[in-house]
């Protein structure tokens, strides 16, 4: 009888992880803990939608997910450490349409955000809002638009090529009227300058001021989706106040590494339609602003595709100079 060693044994074993045919490592994904990368300060929007995905996500996929702000570059940063990552399932993006498919039109990127990174799921399409602050004491969009074609208005986003910057873009575009923009790490920081008086408004996510427009401290002039928000019923859309041509929204995907194994994906697929199927989820996305959304895989990235031609064109005929 064949005798073997406890190195011989494990050898062996390790060998027989190897063989074709075998089933695929997703059976024991994730065996520790997996990083959802937000490449905005922690505060804004993407945050906000990030932290209650990410306490859902780990029940459906029986494991310890965190999520880490990466800010920085217009999210280039975070965007870049998901993209240079292993391609193993433990180092993830919750990304939006800023560093997806605005700054390739911006900036002089290292990697192409579609040839780097595997759209996974689409999490959510949010609206965003318009709000004003101490230095702008206006109550309406009518208002708002009185002032600003009477002299140029300062606003902040969460950043270069983020959904508040270009949603503003647009805004101005739509409406004729000069704006001066002042980009920041993450919708928190521009909102505590908003609050602070030392910008005149912001076009941001509605999880970032829904409590300081709620005490009053905040004004709502509109909301940018083509519906009113439910939590704000008497603040009218952005099309409703004048100009019918405008709509704009901030949408969340779950991105990784190019190169996952499929199985990895699937399962990660899985799991995200397991989270956005959960009524208690759907309640706090909903009080977000959210959307849950049923794009996965090829859809998704079909969509940031007919993203990167639409917001192209804003970023064209605002002609950005990002210094």
């Amino acid at each position: 009888m064949l005798k073997l060693n406890r190195r011989a044994m494990m050898a062996l074993g390790a060998a027989a992880l190897t063989l074709p045919g075998l089933p695929a490592v997703a059976q024991d994904y994730p065996s520790k803990p997996v990083t959802l990368v937000v490449s905005y300060a922690a505060g804004g929007g993407t945050d906000a939608i990030a932290r209650v995905f990410a306490a859902r996500l780990e029940k459906a996929l029986n494991g310890r997910v965190i999520v880490e702000n990466r800010p920085g570059a217009a999210a280039n940063i975070g965007t870049e450490v998901v993209a240079a990552a292993d391609p193993d399932g433990y180092t993830l993006l919750v990304g939006n349409q800023g560093p997806m498919v605005v700054n390739p039109h911006i900036f002089n990127l290292k990697y192409d955000p579609a040839e780097a990174l595997d759209p996974i799921a689409m999490i959510a399409d949010a609206s965003l809002v318009v709000v004003v602050g101490p230095r702008l004491p206006v109550k309406t969009m009518g208002e708002f638009l009185e002032k600003a074609k009477a002299g140029e208005l300062v606003y902040g986003s969460a950043g270069n090529a983020s959904a508040s910057h270009v949603a503003t873009l647009l805004l101005g575009q739509t409406a004729d009227i000069k704006l001066k923009h002042v980009p920041y790490k993450g919708a928190g920081p521009a909102v505590n300058d908003l609050v602070g008086g030392h910008i005149d408004f912001m076009v941001t996510t509605i999880p970032s001021v829904i409590g300081l427009v709620s005490d009053g401290t905040l004004t709502a002039l509109a909301v940018t989706g083509a519906e009113r928000f439910p939590e704000l019923p008497e603040v009218p859309t952005v099309a409703e106040s004048g100009l019918p041509a405008y709509t704009a929204s901030a949408w969340y995907g779950l991105l990784g590494p190019k190169g996952l194994p499929q199985d990895v994906r699937d399962k990660l697929a899985a799991a995200t339609a397991e989270t956005l199927a959960d009524p208690e989820f759907v309640a706090k996305l909903k009080n977000d602003g959210g959307v849950p959304s049923t794009l996965t895989g090829q859809a998704f990235a079909d969509f940031m595709a007919a993203e990167r031609l639409r917001w192209g064109d804003v970023v064209k005929a605002a002609d950005i100079k990002v210094e």
